[in-house]
């Protein structure tokens, strides 16, 4: 039986400040046994592969696979079960309870492990093939659970942190489950023994900490199961595709790992034919990497200030594709000499860079995966979201060997492993800018994170009474010409705005809010069809649940005092209970804004304009944004929330 208290522990919101940053969730129930969990799953199916893949590679001589094409085989075994079966797996983590789902996969594994045990101790690579399917079935089954879980008990202000947590771990565990896999089964006389010993040891281990982890109740427990896997899979994408923002990021991230697959495959080649390095080398290139993953994921919650910032991914595919082209430049002149042990290769100065920029490449990759990871969880309908996490591994699956499809055509084209390098790095670029135009909200995110890191130094005090969900209406005061970007950059959710006409003419600007869709306004005797038309619209965003912001002084302060504030706020809210919404209104105040460049405390000509002196202000000026208490709409009055803003405006 569910206990009910404990579910509901589980499921009920966290405060933003439940802990001081991610590492804290390590000492939290409801996140460390999940962390351990995945952890000790992750480093035991890369212990066993590359176990195995050592075995067949210099200890077996089997004619019906060459050494050659064990690495291969071994991939696509592991690979087909996410192709078959995902589609099933995201209806079971639906339906079902998700810790239940996790502790029937930790018992699968200690069953395959025990199989493949027999199969180490005999030497007998059919069962250990075998055993890479069902190794594959295992992580297909905990994929959409290990993604579905974390939304269901962490805030959205934490999501982005534990994320990264688990991508951080998932990189270690995969780096230090291949380094016991190579260094066990290299072990004279005991080497198979011992690898049979530590699989099942740990997956002894994971099951063992999956007890601990507490109730998840399941999200659509009326779920009908299809088992026809084709069907299903073409139903999660329909699916999926509900959601173009979500939809398009699972193409984001399907590509970051056909990215990675392109460099993690070459890895060994690239040590030896271009680096002249030894085995070791080729190790340190992927130790080099795991690393920096790991630090580009923990890095995230830090970048975002605690909440799913979109803006970071664009971020992270400039670093991958200026690192991926300088890897080509780095090594592609690289002379050739005697193959190098490890020492060797570090002494010479030219591997630094090489090592440089493999590590930039990978940490914002890191950077790039976590924040769209958040953003699908967050965004996805929790009755499907397992569906569509599964739908994305099918997606991740689909294009990495589209990735080895690609890299095994180039190289048998005459291509170097430095020019499949550039191709990657200026292929990621393309695909980039491809989805930021047709998602311009991570374009538009990247913009405010940039104004808000880099321009401005920017304290927001209250973002926790930002709703998370749901349609509410956002009241502010208008200082700049900038105000709309700062607020994107302090709401974890898109914001639309209706905004004065004629800021669509200001240049760039003008640009960036059509991309923002904001909707413009007209006074109502310059133009009654417009005006009306923004309000209709307006109402439309608060019935698709979204956020709506409008700055009800009708104009930028021409004198950096607060304006009386308009009755537009009324008519939206008035129309919105005409249709049985009743939206919260959240009052906002920008401080220290007036005097900086994007706002009118120029004279010029007898008239205030802004954007006159560019460094009148200086670099990283501070500005703030605080944020109160909703107010509930039938107590919505434009005096009192000209006066709730001048109260936020003097704290």
């Amino acid at each position: 039986m569910t206990n009910p208290a404990a579910a509901a522990a589980v499921t009920a919101p966290h405060e933003a400040n439940a802990h001081a940053n991610q590492f804290a969730l390590l000492g939290q129930r409801r996140f460390a046994p999940f962390f351990w969990t995945q952890f000790a799953g992750a480093a035991n199916d890369n212990l066993f592969k590359f176990a195995f893949t050592v075995m067949v590679t210099y200890q077996l001589q089997l004619s019906w696979m060459p050494p050659a094409m064990a690495g291969l085989a071994i991939g696509a075994l592991f690979i087909l079960p996410f192709l078959l079966f995902s589609a099933t797996a995201g209806q079971l983590t639906d339906k079902f309870d998700k810790t239940k789902m996790i502790r029937f996969v930790k018992n699968l594994e200690i069953a395959i492990m025990l199989l493949a045990a027999w199969g180490f101790v005999r030497a007998d690579a059919v069962v250990l093939l075998g055993c890479v399917f069902l190794m594959g079935l295992h992580s297909t089954l905990f994929g959409p659970v290990k993604f579905a879980y974390l939304p269901q008990v962490l805030d959205a202000r934490e999501l982005t942190g534990g994320n990264g947590m688990v991508e951080m771990g998932t990189f270690v565990a995969i780096l230090l489950g291949q380094v016991a896999g190579g260094l066990l089964v290299a072990l004279p006389q005991v080497g198979h023994t011992t690898v049979a010993v530590a699989c099942v040891l740990l997956a002894l281990v994971g099951r063992g900490v999956a007890q601990a982890i507490p109730p998840a109740p399941a999200t659509d427990p009326g779920l009908v199961i299809n088992w026809n896997p084709f069907s299903e899979t073409w139903r999660n994408l329909k699916l999926a595709h509900g959601n173009i923002v979500v939809f398009r990021s699972l193409l984001g991230i399907s590509w970051m790992w056909f990215f990675g697959a392109v460099f993690l495959s070459q890895f060994p080649s690239f040590a030896k034919e271009v680096l002249h390095g030894d085995e070791q080398v080729a190790s340190l290139l992927l130790v080099v990497f795991s690393v920096g993953i790991g630090i580009g994921s923990l890095l995230c919650e830090t970048l975002s200030r605690r909440q799913v910032e979109i803006g970071l991914v664009p971020l992270g595919a400039i670093g991958m594709s200026v690192f991926a082209i300088d890897l080509y430049f780095a090594s592609r002149a690289l002379p050739p000499v005697a193959v190098m042990g490890l020492g060797a290769f570090m002494s010479q100065a030219a591997h630094w860079r090489v090592m440089a920029d493999l590590a930039l490449l990978s940490l914002f990759a890191g950077l790039y995966s976590v924040p769209m990871y958040a953003l699908i969880q967050l965004r996805s309908q929790p009755t499907h979201r397992a569906r569509i996490i599964a739908a994305n591994n099918i997606l991740n699956a689909l294009f990495m060997i589209g990735s080895s499809v690609i890299a095994g055509a180039l190289l048998g084209a005459g291509f170097t492993i430095p020019q499949i390098f550039l191709f990657t790095g200026i292929a990621n670029a393309l695909v980039a800018f491809y989805i930021f135009m047709l998602v311009p909200e991570y374009l538009l995110r990247f913009i405010a994170w940039l104004l808000s890191h880099f321009v401005y130094r920017f304290e927001i005090k209250g973002d926790q009474h930002i709703p998370t969900e749901g349609a509410a209406v956002l009241v502010c005061n208008h200082v700049s010409f900038i105000d709309a970007i700062l607020l994107m950059a302090a709401s974890p959710r898109p914001i639309r705005f209706i905004m004065d006409h004629r800021i669509f003419k200001v240049p760039v600007l003008g640009w960036l809010f059509k991309l923002a869709k904001a909707i413009p306004i007209a006074p109502q005797k310059e133009d009654p069809a417009a005006y009306e038309a923004a309000f209709a619209r307006a109402l439309q965003v608060l019935r698709e649940g979204d956020l709506l912001a409008i700055f009800p002084e009708g104009a930028i302060t021409r004198d950096g005092t607060l304006q009386p504030f308009k009755g537009g706020v009324m008519k939206i809210i008035e129309s919105a209970r005409a249709v049985g919404i009743e939206p919260p209104v959240i009052p906002m105040a920008l401080t220290n804004l007036w005097g900086s460049y994007f706002s009118r405390i120029e004279l010029r000509g007898g008239q205030n304009v802004a954007m006159a002196k560019p460094f009148r202000r200086g670099f990283y000026s501070r500005v703030g944004l605080h944020v109160g208490h909703a107010v509930p709409p039938a107590d919505v009055r434009p005096e009192t929330l000209q006066q709730r803003v001048s109260g936020l405006l003097a704290t």
